[in-house]
């Protein structure tokens, strides 16, 4: 998973839930074309925002109950959370300026 956070059912709640800084959760999936495209940005936007924001993802088959909690229907399929809670959303494959800009309005 590179430089991203693996964020699972058990790590969910500290890592996301009460984490004191904004988290990115990329919901992704092994077999997912555009998911493997943007697993790049993700690691980069990891590497950039290291210790600013938590930048994860969760393979939606070995999750599939936090995937169900969010309403993931599709992916790969980003979150923004901030002080616990869904801020933003993104669906599919972004330009890295994308999801660095929405990072920075949480900050």
């Amino acid at each position: 998973m590179g430089n991203a956070l693996a964020i699972t059912t058990s790590n969910f709640e500290d890592e996301v839930k009460n984490s004191e800084v904004p988290v990115l959760v990329d919901f992704t999936a092994t077999w997912c074309g555009p998911c493997q495209r943007l697993a790049p940005i993700i690691d980069s936007l990891a590497e950039k925002y290291d210790g600013k924001a938590k930048i994860g993802k969760v393979d939606v088959d070995e999750n599939q109950d936090l995937a169900a909690q969010f309403g993931i229907a599709s992916v790969p399929s980003i979150l923004f959370f901030k002080g616990g809670e869904v801020v933003d959303t993104l669906s599919g494959y972004n330009p890295e300026a994308v999801f660095a800009s929405k990072i920075d309005a949480l900050l």
